[in-house]
């Protein structure tokens, strides 16, 4: 009878990293209990919003598909919840499209974030600091698609901004850039930690 061979399980390496090390950093750090209460990455999230766009048929297929390929997911697409007259705008009218990452892809894609993505952005200091909402979350906005090196030239020939939510599980909302800065996402540095750095 043949031997079943079973294929090893994938994990990704920044999960790893939390799982094995950065949880009971974070718990120590934030003098936590126990270890479950270490903030931790629930999901993220992103969404193209194609505001005056959502009419242009090119434009949709170019956002469906930088969505497919920097996450390796299909995109759904995104409605509006009211009615807002003034942006001339219909509740249940499609405003976009979105995908939702979660465990590991979700861990993939923040490492790829982190340390490629970034710092192909021109003149980057750093994440701002003041993006997150009063849950924890934090956004970051791409103004076009082109610093994701999964996506060809002529994918990026029709720009179209993005935005990245990290949705963040915590027992307090500041616990979240302690989680985030423990990725490795580099903040841009306050005027008083710029002026320590000079002294």
């Amino acid at each position: 009878m043949a031997a079943t061979t079973t294929k090893p399980t994938y994990h990704a390496r920044l999960k790893e990293q939390y799982l094995g090390t950065y949880a009971d950093e974070l718990k120590k750090e934030l003098k936590l209990s126990n270890i479950h209460q270490a903030p931790r990455l629930e999901k993220i999230v992103i969404n193209v919003g194609l505001g005056r766009g959502k009419d242009d048929k090119k434009l949709m297929e170019v956002a469906s598909n930088t969505l497919r390929k920097i996450t390796a997911q299909q995109p759904v697409d995104t409605f509006a919840k009211k009615s807002i007259a003034s942006f001339k705008l219909r509740e249940g009218s499609k405003i976009g499209m979105k995908v939702t990452l979660r465990d590991e892809r979700m861990y993939e894609f923040a490492d790829r974030l982190i340390n490629i993505v970034l710092p192909r952005v021109r003149d980057f200091h750093g994440v701002k600091a003041n993006a997150f909402d009063k849950q924890g979350n934090y956004s970051i906005g791409f103004a076009d698609q082109s610093v994701f090196p999964e996506l060809s030239f002529e994918e990026t020939t029709t720009a179209h901004g993005l935005q990245v939510v990290f949705v963040v599980r915590d027992q307090k909302p500041e616990h979240a850039r302690v989680l985030l800065e423990k990725f490795g996402l580099p903040f841009e540095k306050s005027e008083s930690e710029s002026n320590k750095e000079t002294k």
